[in-house]
């Protein structure tokens, strides 16, 4: 089958994930429907536009650089403020309750999984991705997906499935605060406190005002960078060594293989050290963040390459399923634990938010709603996730590999 660009024209194809990625930025900052949608779903579309109208291959081995290098250098880079000490000590009432939200995740894969598993193939692989995403974020999602081998049809069909469930649930988030029920359940102090909004510029969206312009230099960039190769490069020599050492044949030996033996894990583990070891040094370097988010957006971009629409008509309404249970057990778990320990609304929605949207929704939620006082907490809390995302989904795909 035969596209108008060539899966070994490498600069025409770079050239267009990176522009996809681009666009889907500026959209998302620049316009309020754009920013509902958000940049991730936008670049996913356009690039599975492209593929099934014969523009660009399906597979090519640009996207496997993506995959083998662009994903793994994305994950330090948004980890460099994953201070465990710092997270705990500024945002320890509702890391507790995103803990908690936590159990809910996995409570929520492992009752999915066990109804869903006769339907969906190789159903574990995706437990564990979504255990990872929803626990973390999008780079957890890469991670487990390269760690399991999923094939790109089932991936782009559950982030497709992910992100129209998300987009539903995120506006029911938005709306519970204002649902006299929760209102007389449960206490609401910041809700009490604020009167509106928060203030943006005129035409500025939630995503322009998050990722708004900051200083930063040619060093920063340099140490970025050069960490996160360096920090990929030991990981990926360890996990090697480890993978061939430890040995296989039941469960335990299994699951240490699968843990010690990944270099996504390793990854985690020495960037977190850092940030928490050598603090000030990791903090002081500007646009990590950045520079990562920019790099899991190219990514999102990849993961719609192989999409058939048939598939996706096909398998996505049971993979909408899939997600929704875990998503609908995660609220009811937050919400009645949350209501045990005695915590504020507020806190349970964005702990929830937190978990299945990641640590810049749960913000995006707190800046909507005025809560201003959750904002670095929550955003601390939902670093965590990513932090024991691949841990949680590493586990839990191995488990439920041998039920």
């Amino acid at each position: 089958m035969g596209t108008l660009i060539n899966a070994d024209n490498t600069w025409a194809l770079w050239t267009i994930l990176v522009g996809i990625a681009a666009v889907s930025i500026y959209l998302e900052q620049t316009y309020k429907w754009a920013s509902k949608v958000t940049g991730a779903i936008i670049g996913l579309i356009i690039a599975m536009v492209l593929a099934n109208f014969k523009v660009i291959p399906t597979d090519a081995p640009t996207y496997d650089a993506v995959w083998g290098y662009v994903v793994p250098l994305g994950i330090p880079l948004l980890l460099f403020n994953a201070n465990i000490k710092k997270i705990w000590r500024e945002s320890g009432r509702i890391m507790i309750i995103f803990l908690l939200s936590s159990i809910g995740t996995l409570l929520g894969t492992f009752v999915s999984f066990m109804l869903l598993r006769n339907h969906i193939p190789d159903l574990y692989k995706m437990a564990a991705m979504m255990t990872g995403s929803y626990i973390g974020g999008g780079v957890n999602f890469a991670a487990m997906a390269e760690s399991f081998g999923t094939s790109g049809d089932w991936i782009s069909a559950l982030t497709v499935a992910d992100n129209l469930l998300m987009a539903v649930y995120f506006f029911v988030l938005l709306a519970i605060p204002s649902i006299s029920f929760f209102q007389k359940k449960f206490k609401h102090p910041h809700m009490d406190e604020v009167e509106g909004n928060v203030d943006t510029a005129e035409g500025e969206t939630l995503a322009a005002k998050y990722w708004g312009r900051k200083e930063i230099s040619l060093k920063d960039i340099a140490f970025a960078v050069s960490i996160s190769f360096a920090i990929v490069w030991v990981s990926t020599e360890l996990a090697s060594i480890l993978g061939r050492v430890i040995p296989t044949g039941n469960f335990i030996y299994n699951l240490f293989n699968g843990f010690l033996g990944n270099k996504y894990l390793l990854i985690t583990t020495f960037t977190m050290l850092l940030a928490t070891y050598m603090p000030n040094f990791m903090s002081s370097i500007h646009g990590a963040q950045e520079i990562g988010t920019f790099l899991i957006y190219i990514f999102l971009v990849v993961i719609g390459v192989p999409a058939s629409l048939q598939l996706i008509l096909t398998r996505s309404p049971l993979l909408l399923v899939f997600t929704g249970i875990i998503v609908l057990v995660n609220m009811i778990v937050t919400l009645l634990l949350g209501k045990l320990f005695k915590f504020n609304l507020e806190e349970i929605l964005l702990a929830s938010n937190a978990n299945i949207g990641g640590p810049t929704t749960a913000v995006a939620m707190a800046i909507a709603k005025g809560w201003n006082k959750l904002i670095g907490p929550i955003m601390l809390a939902g670093v965590f996730g990513y932090i024991i995302g691949n841990y949680l989904g590493i586990f839990m795909g191995n488990l439920l590999q041998y039920l």
